[in-house]
């Protein structure tokens, strides 16, 4: 069997798309693995099902390069808004995503020539944020965790530049305070709206961007008064604009979603 799939990519966070009402994959986890790789398979950070829900406009599934899944990624729910509305899923501009970290709201940004140049995702309200003592297990000792549907680590450092992420990074992502291990964010604060990030992300490793991880840096910074309520996250892939007016709002995410090509692969 066939299954024809899109690459998208979200600030270089690139993702394979399948719409399983018209392709159904049985082995989503083995796909994302053998998918992902970049010589023998299509190449990205894992693969994303779009599907059918009884509780939202669509549903998403995301498994990571290793095959384990994901609760949610907002560049994915970006690409997602792109692809449905692009590919003709649906005519509205206003969409609900079904994902395993609860129900997102998605806000296109269409062009006169119909097309999604942007999309803005509604990415609940951060939750849990608190620093952590990370005692002697990395050269980093303070951090800040947080979760935005999946577990961050948010460390703030002078030269995000200077960090070596695949030394760094697994400790991190499998540190014991972290059981279901975590998604890493290192972040130099530039100004009082503006940071630079790299991440670590769990199951995939070093990756262009990450949307919950922008999220979780601008929600810690804002915490940790190093921020202001508009805060820019440039990532190697590029800038997420997020939007977060304190404790118990809800934070608002805006960035682009790119199309990279349709292709076909063997099941």
């Amino acid at each position: 069997m066939r299954i024809r799939f899109t690459k998208m990519h979200g600030a270089g966070n690139d993702y394979i798309y399948v719409d399983t009402t018209k392709y159904p994959i049985p082995d989503p986890a083995r796909c994302a693995v053998e998918w992902s790789r970049p010589h023998t398979g299509i190449g990205s950070d894992g693969l994303v099902l779009i599907g059918a829900s009884d509780k939202a406009d669509f549903s998403m599934r995301i498994f990571n390069a290793d095959g384990s899944e994901a609760m949610m990624c907002g560049n994915a729910s970006r690409c997602i808004g792109k692809y449905v509305y692009e590919y003709g899923l649906t005519d509205k501009t206003s969409i609900t995503l079904d994902t395993l970290s609860g129900i997102k709201h998605l806000n296109l940004h269409v062009n006169a020539n119909r097309q999604v140049e942007a999309v803005t995702v509604d990415m609940g309200i951060p939750s849990d944020i608190h620093p952590v003592d990370l005692g002697e297990v990395v050269p980093f000792k303070k951090g800040i965790a947080v979760s935005m549907g999946n577990p961050h680590l948010v460390i703030f450092v002078d030269d995000v530049m200077s960090i070596h992420l695949t030394e760094v990074g697994p400790c991190l992502e499998h540190h014991p305070l972290f059981p279901d291990r975590v998604n890493v964010e290192f972040a130099q604060v530039l100004n009082d709206n503006h940071i630079r990030m790299r991440v670590w992300e769990r199951g995939s490793g070093i990756t262009q961007a990450c949307g919950t991880g922008a999220c979780a840096t601008a929600a810690a910074a804002s915490f940790t008064l190093r921020c202001g309520k508009e805060t820019d996250v440039t990532m190697d892939g590029g800038t997420l604009h997020l939007s977060w007016q304190g404790a118990g709002y809800h934070l608002l995410m805006t960035g682009p979603a790119v199309k990279v090509f349709d292709g076909e692969i063997e099941l």
